[in-house]
Parts: structure tokens; C-alpha cells; sequence
């Protein structure tokens, strides 16, 4: 795999806290790998039962209309099952994207995993 393309993949790594699934994001989430990697994570994850996910946007150096789309797409998806998906972490790329989009506002945005976790609990 040459250098350029190692730059745009998407590392996923899945943990488990309680009933929410956590999942840690690296690299981009963009067309052409990052966000159909997410769906089919997401989509996976939905299948098992699980419904309340938490995106940890730590270490997400971008985020383009691809990704966001899918992000809107797996929020309208568990909405519908009465799941739950959050972020947190967001970098301040990732924040820019989100606010240029103007659907900060629709996405439930935690400053750290704990106010997400301790988010869930509440709902």
C-alpha cells in the first residue's frame, strides 16, 4: 500500500463500556474508504443488538460531505430503532465541518467520553 494512500484510510477500534458500544476513529472519514467503513461498522453493530454508539472523534484528522452523510444516514437508522448515537472528542477540523454544515446542532457532541457516557445514562 503506497504512502498516499495510507493517508486517507480509517482505523476503527471497537470497545464496550455498559451497553454502549465505543468506537474509537482514526484517520479520515471520507468517500472512497473511511465512511463506508463506519457504515458497515455501524450497520454491524445495529444487527448485533447494539443501539446506543458512541464515535470517538480523538484522532479524525478530516471529515468531508461523504462522511457526514453517513453520519445523518446512521443517526436517522437508530433513531428509528430508539438507539442512541453520540460523539465525542471532535477535533477542531472535524468541529468545523460539522459547523459549516449546520447540523452541529442535530448530532448529540460531548467534550469527553465520560460526558457522553454519563450523556447516555441520562436519556
Amino acid at each position: 500500500m503506497s504512502e498516499t494512500s495510507k493517508k486517507f484510510l480509517l482505523n476503527i477500534s471497537e470497545r464496550q463500556k455498559d451497553d454502549v458500544s465505543i468506537l474509537d476513529l482514526e484517520g479520515n472519514v471520507i468517500m472512497g474508504g473511511g465512511s463506508a467503513l463506519l457504515r458497515e461498522t455501524i450497520r454491524r453493530l445495529v444487527g448485533q443488538g447494539k443501539n446506543r454508539i458512541l464515535l470517538n472523534f480523538g484522532e479524525v484528522k478530516y471529515l468531508d460531505s461523504s462522511g457526514i452523510g453517513e453520519l445523518m444516514a446512521s443517526l436517522v437508522s437508530l433513531n428509528r430503532q430508539g438507539g442512541q448515537l453520540g460523539f465525542c472528542n471532535l477535533t477542531e477540523r472535524v468541529s468545523e465541518v460539522m459547523e459549516l454544515s449546520s447540523l452541529i446542532s442535530i448530532f448529540e457532541i460531548f467534550d469527553s467520553e465520560d460526558a457522553a457516557l454519563k450523556g447516555f445514562e441520562e436519556l
